[in-house]
């Protein structure tokens, strides 16, 4: 197959954790041509979808992982699949490339994740679909509600709708200091909605990242462990992931939503879980393949890759 990846800068990346290269490496490995572009390197033209990518060739080294090709121009429905793995912030740049992206699908391009549900799947807003699965939530630009729930609950969670990587997470406990000031800050004076959820004790046992790939859950969890006096379990926070087998409850929160997420498009979905909790459902680019396959010896490439060749040949039958 003739892959294409829209990544970030392939130069930053730590091929030593980034799940990227994994599927690259294993893509590689299996003889499909490897192709990449950044979001900056799409166009519309006369009607037409088309990006600068480049050929990418890995050479196995730690640092200096690939060689590229100079860029050509090509048609988006010209590859056997293009894998959207661009990280968050999901702006409107963002957004624009989705419509880009979606038009190209109405072209011939196979595209995963589809770009449609990537938009319509907040990875915040996501759960709110699922809140026999969640901790009580609200999401509002209300100063006030959010006042109203913190005294409600005592210990709360506030986090903006567009983040990643824990950034922008405050949890504001029973002596509600700097709670206006968190408030203020995040609603932008109450001009922008937020979340807010009531803490999750079991965050200490871990943030659970459960990946689901074509509807199925993979059997290990990443259990990301804050460290110290940081309530965020996040990797880019400087939590720990301990990769564990999935418990009942896992497997019943990824048993439910992975049919389901998997029939509107979604190849690759990251859950997160706290405890019994569903706390987010992540879309856009979801992590820590390496983690898992390194601690727990299953090859999540591998099995990410499987998912795609049947997807893509499916989608070329459709």
């Amino acid at each position: 197959m003739k892959i294409a990846f829209l990544a970030d800068p392939l130069a930053g990346f730590k091929t030593y954790k980034d799940t990227t290269y994994a599927m690259m490496r294993e893509a590689d490995r299996r003889g499909h041509a490897i192709y990449a572009f950044e979001q900056r390197d799409m166009a519309l033209e006369e009607g037409v979808v088309t990006a600068a990518v480049a050929r990418i060739n890995l050479t196995g080294e730690a640092d200096d992982w690939f060689r590229a090709s100079p860029k050509i121009e090509a048609r988006l429905s010209e590859f056997d699949a293009v894998l959207v793995r661009k990280d968050p912030p999901f702006d409107m740049e963002y957004v624009y490339a989705t419509y880009l992206l979606e038009l190209a699908e109405r072209q011939g391009a196979r595209v995963f994740n589809k770009p449609s549900a990537i938009r319509d799947h907040n990875e915040k807003l996501a759960i709110a679909e699922f809140s026999a699965f969640t901790s009580p939530t609200l999401v509002t630009s209300d100063m006030a509600r959010l006042r109203q729930f913190h005294a409600a609950h005592g210990d709360v969670i506030f986090k903006p709708l567009d983040g990643m990587g824990g950034a922008g997470i405050f949890r504001i406990t029973d002596n509600g200091m700097n709670l206006g000031s968190v408030i203020e800050t995040l609603s932008l004076n109450g001009a922008q909605s937020i979340m807010a959820q009531k803490f999750i004790p079991a965050i200490a046992a871990g943030d659970k990242r459960i990946l689901v790939i074509g509807g199925k859950p993979v059997p290990f969890s990443l259990a990301r462990i804050p460290q110290g006096d940081e309530v965020r379990g996040n990797l880019a926070a400087g939590g720990v992931g301990v990769a564990q087998p999935l418990g009942a409850r896992d497997l019943e929160i990824a048993e439910t939503l992975g049919p389901l997420l998997a029939a509107r498009g979604l190849l690759l979905v990251g859950l997160d879980v706290i405890g019994d909790c569903l706390t987010e459902v992540n879309v856009t680019s979801p992590t820590c393949f390496q983690e898992i396959a390194e601690q727990a010896g299953f090859d999540v490439a591998a099995m990410f890759i499987d998912a795609l060749e049947a997807g893509a040949a499916q989608a070329a039958g459709q």
